[in-house]
């Protein structure tokens, strides 16, 4: 394996055992389950114009 091949896979595997998974547990999982452990939480989308005259109107102050 190659010098940055071995990078990477070292550095999925100490951020597995930030998150709590034990290296018997990381080599089980399937890619799917890895990316699913790994992305980033969803974001909401921005609010509109029409949603901020909403809340005004629903919260005038």
């Amino acid at each position: 394996m190659s010098a940055g091949g071995e990078e990477i896979w070292g550095e999925m595997l100490r951020a597995a055992a930030r998150a709590g998974v034990t290296p018997e547990v990381f080599w089980r999982l399937s890619l799917r389950e890895w990316r699913m452990l790994t992305a980033a939480p969803a974001q909401a989308r921005p609010m509109g114009r029409a949603e901020l005259e909403r809340m005004a109107e629903l919260w005038p102050d």
